[in-house]
């Protein structure tokens, strides 16, 4: 199942009415991730006096969602950060926003504004792309076919990761399931044969990856 995520973690910062909101946002996988980034961030800003979040994750078929509004008026900080990822499409993704109160009340209508704005901001600078099912699998290369072989990987968009130099080549790679297909479909025609031995592919763990557009 492909999904809009974002593109890296990100902060901004918005003052209204002499109250400044920072807002957090992060890649997250699961909930207890989400817990302990909340952790971390309500330990960052200890003397704040509200850190309200939301977050949407993908959960195989299903997607969890959560907000709060940690103190500030019912549905005027957690639903407007919620509704910021939800208007976005986004999944596995958690907004935290800090106010430091600046001694002038907002009002529902205005914390609404500031907490909307402000997850905004923060979604548009971590950037959007899409995420599908993938893998991270690991391969022995010769030297020989060194070369080749990184061609290989460049013209079917597959990420290396990492390459330890040993008797052999050992790489590390990230693609997607698509990608995975294509490449056992070209050992069984041989047409990459020389190159890569199906016997050296180890899958190491599966994962979601970014997807070539």
């Amino acid at each position: 199942m492909e999904f809009y995520t974002i593109k890296q973690n990100a902060m901004t910062e918005l003052v209204e009415k002499k109250s400044r909101f920072i807002a957090n946002i992060f890649y997250v996988e699961n909930k207890e991730q989400c817990e302990q980034i909340i952790k971390e961030i309500k330990k960052r800003y200890y003397d704040a006096k509200h850190n309200c979040f939301a977050f949407s994750i993908l959960d195989g078929k299903n997607i969890i969602q959560k907000c709060s509004d940690d103190g500030e008026p019912s549905g005027t900080a957690g639903e407007p950060i919620l509704n910021a990822i939800q208007k976005n499409y986004l999944n596995n993704v958690l907004i935290i926003v800090t106010r430091y109160f600046g001694g002038i009340l907002l009002g529902a209508g205005g914390l609404i504004r500031a907490y909307s704005n402000t997850a905004i901001e923060a979604i548009n600078k971590a950037g959007k792309i899409i995420k599908e099912p993938g893998m991270e699998i690991q391969m022995n290369i010769v030297y020989q076919e060194n070369e080749k072989f990184k061609y290989y990987c460049e013209k079917s968009n597959i990420k290396i990761i990492d390459a330890e130099y040993l008797e052999n080549i050992l790489y590390k790679l990230e693609m997607s399931e698509k990608q995975y297909e294509k490449l056992e479909n070209s050992l069984k025609e041989n047409n990459e044969q020389k190159i890569i031995d199906k016997h050296n592919i180890k899958i190491l763990c599966r994962k979601y990856v970014e997807k070539q557009i």
